[in-house]
């Protein structure tokens, strides 16, 4: 009987230290991307992170939002890339309309706008190393304009094969 009871205690011990090894157990869940462009064409920014989570920041001495800036690598082998903004130039938007401020976005010196513009010509775009910036700016602020704004600004760059 003092076998069994030393046997049982030993077999609850051994059960209670593994459960006790699985509490500090710690894991660590690792999310990984990649995005490898074609070799024909691609519109990419150079920082991979650009547009996850930007800020126009407002300088109160001169009454307006910093503007963005992002250097992109272009390329297309077959002819040019127009470029638009889906939807059309979008405003910053803080629950009130009246207070709405609108953007302008350019990409390589040209405002973009619902339709597609050409950004990169023919001749321009074939070499890799190609490079342009992507700026938005914030208009005027309406007087009396307060609070957080947020703004979704989606680019769509097009593949636009030569015309002969």
């Amino acid at each position: 009987m003092f076998k069994q009871t030393i046997a049982t205690s030993l077999i609850a011990l051994a059960i209670g230290s593994s459960s006790a090894w699985a509490a500090n157990d710690a894991s660590s869940v690792i999310k990984i991307k990649a995005s490898i462009p074609t070799q024909e064409f691609h519109a990419m920014p150079v920082n991979p992170e650009f547009g996850k989570d930007e800020t126009m920041s407002y300088d109160p001495v001169k009454g307006s939002l910093s503007s963005l800036r992002q250097t992109f690598n272009v390329k297309n082998t077959t002819g040019s890339i127009h470029a638009y903004v889906d939807g059309g130039p979008p405003n910053l938007f803080n629950g009130n309309t009246l207070q709405n401020i609108p953007l302008v976005t350019t990409f390589n010196g040209v405002t973009l706008t619902a339709n597609a513009l050409l950004v990169v010509a023919d001749g321009t775009a074939t070499t890799a190393g190609t490079q342009a910036d992507l700026v938005i700016s914030a208009g005027a602020a309406p007087s009396g304009a307060s609070g957080d704004y947020t703004a979704s600004v989606t680019v769509i760059f097009d593949n636009v094969p030569k015309t002969l």
